[in-house]
């Protein structure tokens, strides 16, 4: 019995669905036709209880998608296995299109099939930022292996080069495929112990030193300056 303070459990999920706006969480029965939607559902896609309920939830995707079959399939996927999780395009009601997060479950009761919840999450900003962050990026190693002046690399914290610019294969002498993976110390003198490189992850070092090049150079070396991290 329900005490005078608590909502029943029934009303009080219904209750948080109606309250959550960041998220589309709504039902769809087995064929896929919409059979409830929240206020979430109607600010990240544009339609309104009235306009959307009863409807296939295949509008909701490209026209690709829908060519190639895909709404079909996803609802297939979560009848076999219980859950479909993806990301993709979606429409609005407006033929904008959003990033989503899409995840579909399948619900049973006494182990009949008898719909699917629905929660998709617009995650078009965090797409876009994360696309900016790999562009950024990506011009950022095309600015380091431009330049041949300087020997510029990083090192794993084991003292490993994982990368390797034109300027350290001209400095050094040692192509990427020969150098990448090796330790760094190979760069030092021989007769410097290890003990004497630095071993803590958060270092800033400058320092002017002499340093190995590629041991077919006839043991040259050369007087490097530059930080080190």
């Amino acid at each position: 019995m329900t005490s005078p303070n608590q909502f029943p459990i029934t009303n009080a999920y219904e209750l948080l669905i109606q309250a959550v706006v960041d998220y589309a969480i709504f039902m769809l029965d087995v064929e896929g036709r919409v059979a409830s939607w929240n206020p979430g559902a109607e600010r990240i896609k544009g339609y309104t209880a009235a306009e959307i309920i009863g409807q296939h939830f295949s509008r909701f995707y490209t026209e690709e998608e829908r060519a190639a079959g895909m709404p079909d399939k996803v609802l297939r996927i979560a009848a076999e296995t219980g859950r479909f999780s993806a990301e993709g395009w979606r429409r609005r009601k407006d033929g904008g299109h959003f990033w989503a997060m899409v995840v579909i479950d399948s619900i049973r009761q006494d182990g009949k099939l008898i719909g699917f919840a629905k929660i998709t999450r617009d995650m078009t900003e965090q797409r876009a930022a994360q696309l900016a962050a790999l562009e950024s990026e990506r011009r950022f190693r095309l600015l380091v292996q431009g330049v041949s002046d300087y020997a510029i690399y990083m090192l794993s914290p084991a003292g490993e080069v994982t990368n390797w610019n034109r300027g350290a294969e001209r400095i050094k002498g040692y192509s990427a495929s020969e150098i990448v993976g090796e330790h760094f110390s190979r760069f030092y003198p021989l007769r410097t112990p290890l003990a004497a490189f630095p071993r803590r992850r958060s270092i800033s070092l400058v320092s002017r030193a002499v340093t190995r090049r590629k041991a077919g150079d006839s043991g040259k070396t050369a007087v490097a300056s530059g930080p080190v991290w």
